[in-house]
């Protein structure tokens, strides 16, 4: 059950209704079956490993808490992020790591790297005192299923998540306005931009040898590059609009990264949910760079490394990562990172985003063959055809002009509190957008649904 379905949306506003008018005590057991039955509307049976993976971190979190000494702390966290790990080693990277050596071919549980790391990341964090055992067993399935963000992230902390839980108010008329609006730009971003550009990107990707020349690799990796972003940012788009209807309040993930002026900008603008969490979680305990910035590159390094892994089993992923981890050790060797002059600033923001363009071909591209054949026609092939028609560039065009005007004014939140007309216009636009060149007739899966 895609977000970008009629059918879910009539499951949405089933939910809603019968949230709302249920009393206080069923509201949690309707939300988590809910987020069961949209789990199971994918493949029924991977709701077991949901199931496993959720007994595994309550009951873990608990004995930590109650364990007599550090020791026996330490040996119950570690027992519970290893189980964690079993589970996203065996359905993630069992494929990879036997190749063809054995018949069984394993399917991925859908969501399982989100739900995954969510989950280690309240284990941790009662294991460091910074989060208290949750001994409602409701509750805390609640956290690991709650169905906006399941599959796709954002990647919740449980402090925030249970403070919500617990101090749950109605959401106010301007919440309910910029949930509603979120939804909308969501599903528009999805249907009407990130599917459009899929078509440009399949069909370049599909044949990178039949559509030789520098003009086509870079507007290929052009279409991929618009088309993940507006993919994934519209998803989450869509998941903070939901959890805003429903009384919850998700952290922001993407603040217009192609306006990144490096790379260690992008990354704090890209899936900052997944970027805070590895900087947390791995390269602060590895040692950030307390011993100096060569110990820190290394660090580094090895968290953009296991960042790619995170995404996906293949060479591909793992050269992506290194990729990044490399430009951004450069970055941070060079000074940079901490570059701010005000004049060079569309220079930057340009070689950045064509950084972060050779990057996606590598995250995209079927085999480690065709990302160097791409890599190899982006500077050393001759003419070639823009694959991105005139009208989407204009359109494109358009969405960076109101990108940056957000940078400075911020002024999409202000649309939920503003005129009436003004917030009636903005749905109409978009609405107007979906119905007119959304990609409708046969659904799209979001790309990060395969991770």
């Amino acid at each position: 059950m895609l977000f970008n379905t009629v059918q879910f949306f009539l499951f949405l506003a089933v939910v809603l209704v019968l949230f709302y008018a249920a009393p206080k005590p069923a509201r949690r057991p309707i939300l988590l079956a809910a987020s069961y039955f949209f789990y199971m509307s994918f493949i029924p049976k991977y709701v077991l490993v949901l199931l496993a993976l959720t007994g595994i971190d309550y009951t873990s979190a608990i004995w930590i808490e109650r364990a007599p000494s550090h020791r026996t702390k330490k040996l119950f966290l570690i027992a519970g992020v290893s189980a964690n790990l079993g589970f996203l080693g065996f359905f993630k990277y069992f494929n990879f790591l036997t190749g063809n050596a054995f018949a069984l071919h394993v399917v991925l549980p859908l969501g399982i790297s989100f739900h995954t790391f969510q989950s280690m990341s309240y284990v941790v964090d009662v294991y460091r005192g910074e989060q208290a055992a949750v001994t409602n067993i409701i509750d805390y399935a609640l956290y690991i299923a709650f169905f906006p963000q399941l599959v796709a992230g954002p990647i919740v902390r449980a402090r925030n998540f249970f403070a919500d839980l617990y101090k749950w108010r109605p959401p106010t008329n301007a919440e309910v306005s910029h949930g509603a609006l979120l939804l909308i730009l969501g599903l528009a971003k999805k249907v009407a931009l990130a599917d459009q550009f899929a078509r440009i990107a399949d069909g370049y990707f599909k044949n990178v040898a039949g559509q030789p020349g520098a003009v086509t690799a870079w507007s290929g990796a052009f279409a991929f590059g618009m088309q993940i972003y507006f993919d994934f940012s519209g998803y989450t788009d869509m998941a903070i609009g939901m959890a805003e209807l429903l009384g919850f309040h998700f952290p922001v993930n993407f603040k217009r990264p192609y306006l990144a002026s490096s790379l260690t900008d992008f990354w704090r603008r890209w899936h900052i949910s997944l970027s805070t969490w590895l900087r947390d979680y791995l390269y602060f305990p590895l040692g950030a760079n307390r011993r100096g910035e060569l110990y820190g590159c290394r660090n580094l390094m090895i968290t953009m490394l296991l960042g790619g892994l995170w995404h996906g089993a293949s060479w591909n992923f793992v050269i992506w990562g290194g990729y990044h981890g490399a430009v951004l050790c450069a970055e941070r060797a060079t000074g940079l990172a901490r570059w701010k002059s005000a004049m060079f600033y569309p220079l930057r923001a340009l070689a950045t985003f064509g950084l972060v363009l050779i990057g996606w071909v590598f995250f995209r591209a079927a085999t480690l063959r065709d990302s160097l054949y791409v890599i190899g026609q982006m500077f050393t092939g001759r003419g070639g055809a823009w694959l991105v028609p005139v009208w989407l560039m204009v359109l494109i065009g358009v969405c960076l002009l109101l990108a940056a005007i957000e940078e400075k004014r911020q002024w999409f939140a202000k649309l939920a509190t503003g005129p009436a007309w003004a917030y009636a216009c903005a749905a109409a636009v978009l609405l107007l957008c979906v119905e007119l060149i959304g990609v409708t007739d046969v659904p799209v899966p979001f790309v990060y649904f395969q991770f």
